[in-house]
């Protein structure tokens, strides 16, 4: 191959093809005789190509890693506060298990961000009155106010660290940055979490052999903090460390996307023989708006990752029937909870519930037709990406 190289530097289509064949060889052969065609412009531009130095782990800045840890050791210290105050775990949980995470990423962000102080106060003030509110609310399990209120308080606080990360709510590229940093963010923290299990298993099963058993207080403390830690750690490296999943995130759309269409496609097959119908079942609703909304999530990631690449063609058409098949699971949810309204009367519950489904099925909508148009015309991406873009502060509110 030395030969086939040198005789070659000229021509780059037979050297690109030389090093398609074998990759590793060609680099091999190429780095060993690189110093006696080093004068020629193309052999520095393969020598740059096959040679360039990777991006490192990058730490950040010393001031960054100690706002982190601290912010760390603060979210871990929310998480304790049952243990800590003796407030009863389950009603501080339901309660307030956004504020544990939010408020410090907000200030991550916010810090970051280098926000005006009147916003960075504007943020305090609404994250201390809606801990004030949820708390005072009378503690009533059967409410469905009080459900409600409880579900929605962390998709609220969400917006507001939307806010703290988007800084101007009217630039739409950064509205798309937010969208792509929860899906990274969601990669991280898998990654996180797994290689914190392994550590779990090493330990418990290194101190149950010597015969110490660890295990309550290793959950009660370490793992319970870990868990409050890991979002804030996880944006950290995300931010620090871009190319750690800038490779991962396309990945994983493009493998779950048709993948996730199959499923849903023999599910549906699947309800017609089984029987079961989220008409008369209350809890197969639930699920099945669960299951939408984790679809849409998808959808919405994957197109936020497909508009890089807006020349796969296929990953294009693999979202466009998995926006249709989610607008007919969406069709089915929104007649089930219109029937049951219809039987059953109008509740906080259901009115939520059908708000949502209306405005998942208004944005699927939108983002089906743009990607129609996108299958014959490709520069139609971008507009995709601005419906996206436009639906993503209703979803906040």
């Amino acid at each position: 191959m030395k030969q086939e190289i040198i005789t070659n530097i000229s021509n780059p289509k037979q050297l690109e093809k030389l090093y398609r064949e074998n990759r590793s060889a060609f680099k091999r052969e190429f780095n060993q005789i690189y110093p006696t065609i080093q004068d020629s412009a193309i052999a520095q531009i393969w020598n740059t190509r096959l040679n360039f130095e990777e991006e490192k782990i990058s730490w950040g800045t010393n001031k960054e890693l100690f706002f982190v840890i601290i912010s760390a050791f603060i979210s871990a210290l929310i998480a304790k506060l049952p243990d800590i105050t003796g407030i009863d775990s389950e009603y501080f949980y339901s309660r307030n298990i956004g504020f544990i995470v939010f408020p410090l990423l907000s200030a991550y962000f916010a810090w970051k961000q280098k926000l005006q102080m009147k916003q960075i106060l504007a943020v305090f003030v609404v994250f201390v009155i809606s801990a004030i509110h949820i708390n005072n609310l009378p503690n009533n399990i059967e409410s469905d106010t009080l459900v409600l209120a409880c579900v929605h308080m962390p998709l609220f606080l969400w917006s507001v660290f939307g806010f703290t990360f988007v800084g101007n709510l009217s630039d739409k590229h950064k509205r798309l940055d937010f969208l792509r940093y929860n899906g990274d963010l969601v990669v991280m923290t898998a990654i996180i979490l797994i290689a914190g299990g392994l550590l779990t298993g090493i330990t418990i099963g290194l101190f149950s052999l010597i015969k110490i058993n660890i295990e309550d207080f290793y959950f009660k403390y370490i793992v319970i903090s870990g868990l409050a830690a890991v979002p804030i750690v996880g944006s950290y490296l995300v931010q620090t460390n871009p190319h750690l999943v800038n490779k991962v995130s396309p990945v994983i759309a493009r493998v779950f996307s048709p993948l996730v269409l199959i499923t849903l496609v023999v599910y549906l097959i699947a309800i017609i023989y089984s029987g079961k119908d989220p008409y008369n079942d209350r809890d197969f609703l639930l699920i099945f708006n669960v299951l939408l909304i984790g679809v849409m999530a998808l959808i919405l990631f994957s197109i936020a990752e497909t508009s890089k690449n807006s020349d796969s063609k296929t990953g294009l058409l693999i979202l466009l029937g998995l926006s249709i098949v989610t607008i007919v699971i969406n069709g089915i949810a929104l007649s089930a909870i219109l029937f049951r309204i219809s039987e059953w009367g109008i509740t906080p519950n259901r009115l939520a519930v059908l708000g949502g489904n209306i405005l998942i099925l208004s944005n699927l909508l939108v983002v089906t037709f743009r990607l129609f148009r996108t299958m014959k015309d490709r520069n139609e991406i971008t507009k995709v990406e601005e419906s996206i873009a436009f639906f993503l502060p209703f979803y906040k509110n």
